[in-house]
């Protein structure tokens, strides 16, 4: 079930209202079909534009402040030492959904990313996000803690082709469970402000 009720909210033409956490003006977050590593979220502008030039100051603005915004959340939750932030910009930057997005993978010491697999994996078959949605068909796929079910153990990576797309109900649940943490840092920071 969306936290957006009446609202549709489009990655490129997959419906992802379900996978959505996070809305502001300009922009959105929302959990990952087939997440390379615990965490993969993207950041997208609500407007479906294909290169990052198409976009207006205010939603190239609001676009990496929602990133920035998001990231304190998955630091804290999944105890990130670091971020890859990716945007592959146009199809033969290896971009599969003509809509702008920003990659956002927490990383951490050892994880199985390392020596900076991260870039080949987002430009192989692991990051064709757009040929992900249109295997899973309606583009809405399965987080309860957040965690893929039979999560590999760090220095471990699981090929493509064992890479199954999440289920509707595990994304839903990991978007709900995402938007309460980010919930959760914002009235923490107004009570700071206090």
């Amino acid at each position: 079930m969306s936290a957006l009720p009446g609202r549709i909210i489009h990655f490129g033409n997959f419906n992802v209202t379900s996978q959505v956490f996070h809305i502001t003006k300009h922009s959105f977050a929302l959990v990952n079909l087939k997440p390379l590593l615990p965490g993969h979220i993207l950041v997208s502008p609500l407007a479906v534009k294909p290169h990052l030039s198409d976009l207006t100051k205010d939603e190239i603005s609001d676009l990496f402040l929602t990133v920035t915004r998001i990231q304190r959340t998955l630091k804290r939750l999944y105890k990130a030492d670091a971020f890859n932030i990716a945007v592959q910009d146009g199809k033969a930057a290896g971009q599969s959904v003509p809509h702008v997005h920003c990659h956002v993978i927490p990383r951490t010491d050892g994880d199985p990313g390392g020596d900076d697999k991260v870039h080949q994996w987002l430009e192989g078959e692991e990051g064709d996000v757009g040929r992900h949605q249109r295997e899973a068909g309606t583009g809405a796929q399965d987080g309860g803690s957040g965690k893929q079910d039979g999560e590999r153990q760090a220095g471990q990576w699981a090929k493509d082709e064992e890479r199954k797309p999440r289920g509707k109900e595990e994304m839903e649940r990991e978007a709900r469970w995402l938007r309460e943490e980010i919930e959760k840092d914002e009235q923490h920071d107004a009570n700071e402000k206090l």
